[in-house]
């Protein structure tokens, strides 16, 4: 068995986007988890949704199995993790960049510590934080809608968990 994040599996793997956010990759967001080269052109890949009902969960497993396959590798599992729960946390520093240059703000890290209480959220469109949430439910499950005063544009913003 060779080391996951060392594997040409990996960086294949690591290299799907996300369906519902292409700009950022599974790895970006944290959801790719591991995963093992066996002989044979075998492959484990693990995954953890960003909510337990995630809909993109089957489209992610079904672009993996894919891309791992036009890679090379004949036999691809995809195994759903749930614990520990996908966390902000695990969004990479370059996939909150990258969120961000699409208009969509990402959640600070909280690395560990207790979810900060959101009184602003800095507009990615413009930069003010004179901002407020519109709605607590965005564009998917995981983001919630907010407007900027200052420049009257809406945007999505992860909630953080």
């Amino acid at each position: 068995m060779v080391t996951p994040t060392l594997t040409n599996a990996w960086r294949v793997a690591a290299s799907v986007p996300d369906p519902e956010l292409p700009v950022v990759t599974i790895e970006d967001l944290g959801i790719l988890r591991d995963v093992t080269e066996y002989e044979g052109a075998r492959v484990h890949v693990q995954i953890t949704p960003t909510y337990s009902a995630c809909p993109a969960m089957e489209t992610i497993r079904t672009d993996l199995i894919e891309t791992l396959k036009d890679a090379g590798y004949v036999h691809v599992d995809v195994e759903f993790v749930l614990a520990p729960a996908w966390t902000t946390d695990w969004i990479t520093e370059e996939g909150r960049a990258k969120l961000e240059r699409h208009g969509i703000a990402p959640p600070a890290p909280r690395d560990g510590g207790p979810v900060d209480l959101t009184l602003s959220v800095r507009c990615p469109q413009c930069g003010s934080l004179d901002t407020h949430e519109s709605s607590r439910f965005g564009s998917t499950a995981c983001k919630a809608l907010w407007v900027c005063r200052s420049c009257k544009e809406p945007f999505d913003r992860f909630k953080p968990l």
